[in-house]
């Protein structure tokens, strides 16, 4: 009857996935604020790459076409 019940099929989720995340391999914190530092740089960059050629291609539909 155990093995119906929905609490306990929860609870032996629960156990498994708490011992799968002491089995993860956590990046450190100076590798976290590394890795947060890189992508908001390379948004940037994208942002800024983006909105040149926003730039460039509405002035030129404003030159030739309009």
């Amino acid at each position: 009857m155990a093995l119906n019940n929905p609490f306990s099929k929860a609870g032996t989720f629960l156990k498994e996935s708490r011992g799968e995340a002491k089995k993860v391999d956590w990046p450190t914190r100076q590798k976290t604020l590394q890795n947060t530092i890189v992508v908001i740089v390379f948004s940037v960059a994208v942002a800024i790459f983006l909105s040149a050629f926003d730039l460039l291609f509405g002035s030129l539909l404003e030159r030739f076409i309009l």
